[in-house]
């Protein structure tokens, strides 16, 4: 539908001739098809399939009759060839390299020079509005703060109106089926409303962009736009707002940019709650002070947090998404200790704490009690999916033997004209394939399961990886791997706990 509303808008100055006949050929050699297009007046026109700009264009003497592609000159080489009704034949070669970069140069003046025009009536109609402001203002029948009537078309605000922005976490409703979210509340300084908000950000939106814009009868000077990151990364929120009076038609835009921290979707708890299982105990060569300044760069807080009169930092959290707990402790000596039964969110911690330290190597004791049952249970899995395929695997051997008997015995009987022995042989083959394509079956789902299983185990090695950082990570996996391949469970744990066997 886009291509033909393209095409539409490049045929308009033609709309008085019939299009006959369209193709597509790299006219230019540049490697992009364009679009020819032969006319009832005999015009042949080549558009570029970007701009729809006219880049060739030849006449014929009466009305086109068709466009194709073939080797006109009998060199190896395909052209484009036009016929008309009158019989006329022509054909056209790709520009080469010279030609094509004078062609080039012409094709960049004629874009520089349409850029400029659009700039230049971009602006016009800018110092239009402003003209027009202006003489309102002057002229009194704008009272600033109040606009004279509801249908005023001037943008006139005061000069020291300003947005204001923030940053919170709303826990969300359940009345309203409103899950816990974070907020952006944007606020004017003044009695003029927001019109509507447009919020630029990877990795957060569909399509990276969010249009927020309430009801006419619900504007007001103050929004909060609720937000939900998928995943915790930090992201840079490119915000435009658009600020002026109720019933006004033309509106200031106010831009700006405001940063996401990386763990955004954690609540901080004020309140005791229950310490997770999971947890990752590590030495920093730090001091508290540079923990305490990582944790209130990294969530969203209300207030910066502090270390204790004794220099400890303990701080809670609730995963917005999860309502799963996280805890962080550290002593005076920094020994830190991160609770969460979330290896994946352990990961990511480690991860970034790293990055802000600028650590080169990190070594850790880590115990996720969870996360190694269910490893232990997968590798059972693996075990005997492997079983149950070498299991298959023969009994497929044992029937093709058969099926081998089978085939020469019906055969025999087929030659010796022996019919009943002939059909006897013939319905036990069919009996005997019907379970080797049930035994198949069987085996693409063992198969499916065993992949499965596999990549869970691939994801743990993974995440015991990403508890690390620098070598300790490197060692971490390769050792893992091994231990797999040598099939001890055992040393697998343990190399996740410890980080070695």
């Amino acid at each position: 539908m886009n291509i033909l509303k393209k095409i539409f808008n490049w045929w308009k100055p033609d709309s008085k001739n019939q299009a006959i006949s369209i193709y597509s050929y790299d006219l230019d050699g540049d490697g992009v098809p364009e679009l020819i297009t032969g006319w009832s007046n005999g015009k042949v026109d080549a558009r570029n399939d970007r701009s729809g700009e006219v880049i060739f264009k030849d006449n014929f003497s009466s009305t086109v009759a068709g466009i194709v592609e073939g080797d006109y000159r009998m060199d190896g080489k395909n052209q484009l060839i036009c016929c008309s009704v009158d019989g006329e034949v022509r054909g056209y070669q790709s520009s080469t390299p010279e030609t094509r970069y004078s062609m080039l140069d012409v094709n960049i003046e004629q874009e520089t020079i349409r850029e400029l025009s659009q700039r230049r009536h971009t602006l016009l109609m800018e110092l239009r509005n402003y003209e027009e402001n202006q003489r309102m203002g002057n002229s009194g029948e704008l009272l600033y703060g109040k606009p004279s009537m509801a249908g005023d078309q001037v943008g006139v605000i005061p000069a020291n109106t300003q947005l204001q922005t923030g940053l919170a976490i709303n826990m969300g409703t359940e009345e309203k089926n409103k899950p816990p979210h974070v907020e952006i509340a944007l606020a004017t300084t003044n009695d003029t409303v927001i019109r509507s908000v447009v919020i630029f950000a990877e990795g957060i939106f569909e399509g990276e962009s969010h249009v927020f814009h309430p009801r006419e009868n619900n504007l007001t000077s103050s929004v909060r736009v609720p937000i939900y990151p998928p995943k915790d990364v930090p992201v840079d929120l490119h915000i435009k707002t658009m600020v002026g009076y109720k019933g006004s038609l033309h509106y200031h835009v106010f831009e700006l940019t405001r940063q996401l921290p990386r763990f955004s979707m954690y609540a901080l708890c004020t309140v005791p709650i229950t310490q997770p299982n999971g947890h990752v105990k590590f030495q920093l060569q730090e001091r508290v002070a540079r923990l305490v300044m990582w944790v209130n760069a990294s969530f969203l807080l209300l207030e910066d947090i502090v270390a204790t009169e004794d220099g400890r930092l303990e701080v809670s959290f609730l995963s917005l998404r999860t309502t799963m707990p996280l805890v962080i402790y550290a002593t005076s000596q920094c020994e830190v200790t991160i609770r969460t039964d979330d290896m994946d969110l352990a990961g990511d911690l480690m991860q970034a704490l790293a990055n802000y330290l600028n650590l080169e190597d990190l070594q850790v004791e880590a115990d996720f009690p969870n996360e190694v049952d269910q490893l232990s249970g997968v590798l059972e899995r693996v075990e005997e999916y492997h079983s149950t395929r070498q299991r298959l695997s023969a009994e497929m051997a044992d029937h093709s033997g058969v099926i081998r008997t089978l085939v020469v015995r019906a055969e025999d009987a087929r030659l010796m004209s022996d019919m009943a022995s002939m059909k006897q042989w013939y319905g036990e083959l069919y009996a005997l394939n019907k379970d080797l394509i049930s035994g198949y079956k069987i085996r693409c789902n063992n198969h499916q399961e065993l992949l499965s299983c596999l990549k869970q185990v691939n994801q743990t090695i993974q995440k015991a990886g990403r508890l690390r950082y620098g070598k300790s990570k490197t060692a971490v996996v390769a050792a893992c791997r091994q231990a797999i391949k040598n099939n001890n469970v055992n040393a697998l744990t343990k190399i996740i706990r410890l980080g070695h066997t």
